[in-house]
């Protein structure tokens, strides 16, 4: 059956103007700070050779993840905020559907990347230079960005593929595959175990191999003799397990469970929280707790500064 809706209506956050304006400003300044902190951190393990480790590669890759996949989403939240329509194409909302999530499914390779090489550096020191090599770090940098792309296209198209008929209004500000479903002529229960599945499974078992990485990297930590030792191993963790509470706990909050028994406040308080609040807060976590990265990112200012000068 082909679908006849050609565009699709995202009701954001439904208010009066000026208060739009409002969140406009608001969301500005956010999306800003979050490019900023973020592109930061790029250029600091770009410019600096200091940070040429794989530690710091994957955390510079993850930091222009980040940049990608708030702006899947960030600048048309933003025109819906001045616009009365809040149309977007069939095409444009399955674009950003694809994007958007793909980048999300990379995060979370990335965060189990990163995992592993605590787990490796930490917990298996004196091999670590043989086993995480030029060649296995530039692989896991491929398969951090590719992963999502990949998986990501089979519930995509599936859903793409459903026949939409009407109404055409998706009480969101993203075009989040939950309500998309549930717009579909048909109930393809197929598609929705299918979704439903990859969810858990992708979820589940990343953030049970994150779970095992650092409950072992712990293991060895509180076999450190010196007080110092521990706080510099903990230290270096610590950041990491914050950014994967962030990040797992909103998202498993959102999509482990069936969506449609969520209200709808509640589904884009918690997208809200994850696909804009957390990209602007990991630069704050990974720069405030990394000695490395500040002095890093005092280089970068300075720089910049000499080169306008």
């Amino acid at each position: 059956m082909i679908s006849s809706v050609t565009h699709f209506i995202l009701l954001g956050f439904p208010t009066s103007r000026e208060i739009r304006m409002a969140y406009f400003m608001m969301f500005s300044v956010i999306y800003m700070l979050t490019l900023m902190g973020n592109a930061a951190i790029v250029c600091a393990v770009r410019w600096d050779r200091h940070l040429h480790t794989p530690m710091y590669i994957f955390l510079g890759n993850f930091s222009f993840l980040e940049i990608c996949y708030v702006s899947t989403t960030v600048p048309n939240m933003l025109s819906n905020f001045l616009s009365e329509s809040k149309t977007i194409t069939f095409v444009g909302c399955f674009v950003q559907f694809y994007f958007f999530f793909s980048f999300g499914c990379d995060e979370g390779f990335y965060l189990c990347i990163m995992a592993f090489d605590r787990y490796l550096a930490i917990c298996r020191p004196l091999h670590y230079p043989t086993i995480m090599t030029t060649y296995l770090c530039t692989s896991l940098v491929i398969f951090g960005w590719s992963g999502g792309l990949i998986l990501f296209l089979i519930p995509v198209v599936l859903i793409s593929q459903l026949p939409y008929c009407g109404p055409n209004i998706i009480d969101h500000f993203i075009c989040d595959p939950v309500p998309l479903m549930s717009l579909s002529c048909s109930q393809d229960h197929t598609t929705k175990l299918i979704y439903s599945t990859f969810n858990v499974i992708f979820m589940v078992g990343t953030f049970i191999f994150i779970l095992i990485s650092y409950a072992l990297v712990i293991l060895s930590v509180l076999r450190i003799p010196t007080a110092a030792g521990k706080r510099k191993a903990f230290s270096t963790c610590a950041s990491h397990l914050a950014v994967v509470i962030l990040f797992f706990g909103s998202v498993m909050a959102m999509y482990v469970r069936p969506g449609s028994e969520q209200p709808v406040k509640f589904q884009k308080v918690v997208t809200l929280f994850y696909s804009v609040i957390t990209p602007l807060l990991n630069p704050m976590i990974y720069s405030l707790r990394n000695k490395d990265m500040k002095a890093a990112l005092k280089k970068v200012v300075v720089t910049k500064k000499t080169s306008q000068n």
